[in-house]
């Protein structure tokens, strides 16, 4: 059980509302994923913006709620059994969900389907995608093996080709808008940050192109996308 009273993270990052569920993110494409279900669920909260930098991530008071040391994590002062504290965007997607009862399907059969999705983004879309961008935007494109750099946008433009092909006659990847989109989609947004999409083949997959649209379209989604916000 987590007290938001006596947490360390309360030192560094005390709550103006502790009566709210407390979301410790940034807006990268794993950190958004908390906000925009936060926004699309209607849940109350209160950002706090955590940068990647090591003075925050990697800060005894962010990693006493998450050893990882990575963002988003949350503190939910109203859990089931009481304060729940929770890291790993996957696993805050579910939980809001089920906190909610929005957006994590109405039967076993939705329910798993979205799972299953959700599973897709945490151990192929996101991993693929980010390893992708560090070689081809960040130091890894100073390396001259081009290996890597062909190994990464290979394997991201496959994962494309996964999704355009169960998104066909789809406008959401589990038949309805649910946490599986909110996981799914912000990594095809990072496309446009890493500046890769003509290395992916971006614009040979239309029903990713239309997904991401309409997924971009959703007003919780352009709220969600740049909270917390980044200074300046």
């Amino acid at each position: 059980m987590v007290d938001l009273a006596t947490h360390p993270i309360a030192r560094r990052w005390p709550a103006q509302h502790p009566d709210r569920i407390q979301l410790y993110s940034f807006p990268t494409p794993n950190g958004v994923k908390a906000s925009i279900a936060l926004e699309e669920m209607g849940l109350p909260y209160e950002a706090h913006r955590v940068s990647l930098s090591d003075t925050d991530v990697k800060s005894s008071e962010f990693t006493a709620l998450n050893p990882n040391g990575k963002i988003p994590a949350i503190i939910d002062p109203n859990g089931p059994d009481g304060p729940v504290g929770l890291f790993e965007s996957g696993a805050i997607l579910v939980y809001l969900a089920e906190k909610s009862g929005q957006f994590g399907g109405a039967t076993a059969a939705q329910r798993f389907e979205i799972l299953q999705w959700v599973m897709f983004q945490m151990g192929g879309l996101g991993p693929m995608f980010g390893q992708m961008g560090f070689f081809w935007k960040f130091a890894g494109k100073d390396i001259d093996d081009p290996r890597p750099r062909e190994r990464y946008a290979g394997e991201a433009r496959r994962l494309l080709g996964v999704l355009d092909t169960a998104l066909q006659g789809r406008d959401w990847i589990a038949g309805e808008y649910s946490i599986a989109d909110m996981a799914i989609a912000p990594w095809l947004n990072a496309l446009n940050f890493y500046e890769t999409k003509e290395q992916v083949g971006w614009d040979d997959h239309p029903n990713c192109v239309a997904y991401l649209e309409r997924f971009m379209a959703r007003p919780a989604v352009q709220k969600g996308l740049n909270i917390p916000a980044r200074e300046g």
